[in-house]
């Protein structure tokens, strides 16, 4: 008879599911609480979205603001392939009072519902609950969607682009080392199956009722309603080294050739891996895609 610890999938580094169906989480543990930041000087609160499911979000508000000035909005949705991270994470929180002091922007950094507890599309809508909450709450004319959780930021820019809610016109999405998968490589992706494994059974594990990775969640490629997208302008960071960089610039050929009216742009941080301004923010290139992402949205 195997242990309580026993592990029945193994999902190293992000996670692992151990008998009885507890979820061991290896990182993204580390939260902080809202508070005034001493180094930015940017504000931070923790506000309730739904009371019957929980979702939550952190919002950020630059220093000195004027009450009377219309600031832009940014919708954060934090990355962690939907296991892993939350709005508390310390790194997003660091990550998120640098980008509100330097764009100076109001920052809503949902905190939805995590898989495997919450199964996709939990997470997803979850999210469409924070978007239609901004809009109910904010008489703002440009709302901006962004994702380091890259892939959250382009499904609801299509459904912005379908549902129109009233009060949002949103102006752009930046997508932040966006994780999209597919059953075909892309680009300079790895064709070996065993170095696509981890990809595809860690998508099945979250969303159990998707058809696989080419699923339109995960595959914008496959998605008819690509062309609806429901923004003006995108930008997409990838990074030299990361095993994801490839479908980053898939997507703005995807973009580029469906017939969806708008201007996208790539930003590649050379000699670099996957969201590297959250483990160092104080690097040249961490500081390089906040400038990027600040001028983008002013």
């Amino acid at each position: 008879m195997g242990s309580a610890n026993e592990v029945l999938l193994d999902f190293f580094p992000m996670f692992r599911v151990l008998k009885g169906g507890q979820v061991e989480r290896l990182m993204g543990n580390d939260v902080v609480p809202a508070s005034l930041d001493p180094a930015t000087g940017v504000q931070s609160k923790d506000v309730t979205i739904n009371t019957d499911s929980g979702v939550s979000a952190r919002l950020y508000v630059p220093k000195a603001a004027d009450p009377a000035q219309k600031l832009p909005l940014l919708i954060y949705f934090h990355g962690g392939a939907f296991v892993v991270e939350t709005a508390a994470s310390s790194a997003y929180h660091t990550h998120l009072n640098n980008l509100a002091a330097e764009a100076n922007v109001v920052v809503v950094s949902v905190d939805y519902r995590r898989a495997p507890e919450h199964p996709l599309p939990t997470a997803y809508e979850d999210s469409w609950d924070a978007v239609k909450w901004v809009a109910s709450h904010s008489s703002r004319e440009e709302p901006w969607l962004n994702d380091a959780g890259a892939n959250l930021a382009h499904n609801m820019a299509i459904r912005v682009g379908l549902d129109n809610p009233d009060g949002f016109n949103l102006e752009g999405i930046v997508l932040v080392h966006s994780y999209f998968w597919g059953k075909e490589p892309v680009g300079g992706e790895p064709v070996e199956p065993e170095k696509r494994v981890f990809i595809e059974k860690l998508w099945v594990y979250t969303c159990p009722g998707s058809s696989g990775t080419d699923d339109p969640f995960m595959n914008p490629g496959c998605d008819p309603r690509i062309s609806g997208l429901g923004c003006k302008r995108v930008l997409i960071f990838v990074a030299e080294q990361d095993l994801l960089k490839h479908r980053g610039l898939y997507y703005k050929e995807v973009l580029e050739g469906s017939g969806w009216v708008g201007k996208v742009e790539v930003v590649e941080t050379r000699d670099e891996n996957h969201v590297f301004h959250l483990f160092n923010s104080a690097t040249e290139n961490a500081k390089a895609l906040v400038k990027s992402f600040a001028c983008f949205m002013n």
